[in-house]
């Protein structure tokens, strides 16, 4: 077994705790950026549910063809033109969901102290400012070795491309020395096996159905708390010591 070189996070889930998600207030909230004109057409709660569809579609193709989109992608299967200004409703929605979990912080003070790198690769459809202004809001973002998130590539999780570009943040160019890090079975877990890395699972999440892949990984080790990570990795590292 090779030593370990670099950690990799997944976001939602694994860094932030799991929170249910009102999938409507959601698309409510995202239809204030509809770029409308004066019409009996522009109706609110009928933008609400194109863009909830298409949320379903944009998923959809994550989950079956990692397939990767950003907002505007989500916007253009609605068939909807939006002003990325009028955002601020959506963003507001989602922002006491993005705090970032207490443990992180002093788990990754230990990873690096060990001269183990950090990474994250999260599947989303946000921009890369959102998710690194959500680190740097909650002082974490200087022990960031690398982080991808799927909006500024062609693939999502569980694709091996994607993994690999995370890999790539990072500086690690073997497989074998990486460990990701993650709450979904399908996504992180087989999708890290199918890439090479060992995985770590979190199983706090409560995954909804649709979002399930058509595999689950068997993880080489689970845990309930972040702050156990470093111990797992340890007794890894000693054991390729050992050997």
């Amino acid at each position: 077994m090779s030593a370990i070189e670099a950690v990799i996070f997944d976001w939602g889930g694994t860094l932030t705790r799991w929170h249910d998600v009102d999938f409507h207030a959601e698309s409510v909230a995202l239809a204030q950026a509809v770029r409308t004109t004066p019409s009996p057409d522009d109706d609110h709660h009928a933008h609400a549910e194109r863009l909830h569809r298409a949320g379903d579609i944009v998923w959809g193709r994550s989950r079956d063809h990692q397939q990767s989109s950003t907002i505007a992608d989500l916007f253009t299967e609605a068939g909807l033109d939006h002003d990325p200004d009028l955002l601020r409703a959506y963003y507001e929605f989602w922002e006491p969901h993005t705090l970032t979990d207490p443990e992180v912080r002093p788990m990754w003070e230990e990873l690096r102290s060990r001269g183990i790198k950090v990474g994250v690769l999260s599947n989303t459809i946000w921009p890369r400012e959102w998710h690194v202004g959500f680190f740097e809001r909650d002082g974490v973002y200087d022990l960031v070795d690398g982080d991808v998130y799927s909006s500024e590539i062609p693939w999502t999780k569980p694709s091996p491309r994607a993994f690999g570009a995370a890999m790539d943040a990072v500086g690690v160019s073997d497989p074998a020395a990486c460990v990701y890090v993650g709450d979904r079975l399908f996504d992180d877990v087989w999708g890290a096996h199918n890439a090479g890395l060992r995985a770590i699972h979190v199983p706090l999440s409560s995954i909804p159905a649709e979002q399930v892949g058509h595999t689950e990984g068997d993880p080489d080790a689970s845990v309930t708390s972040l702050a156990r990570i470093p111990d797992v990795v340890r007794s890894w590292d000693d054991g390729a010591s050992a050997g």
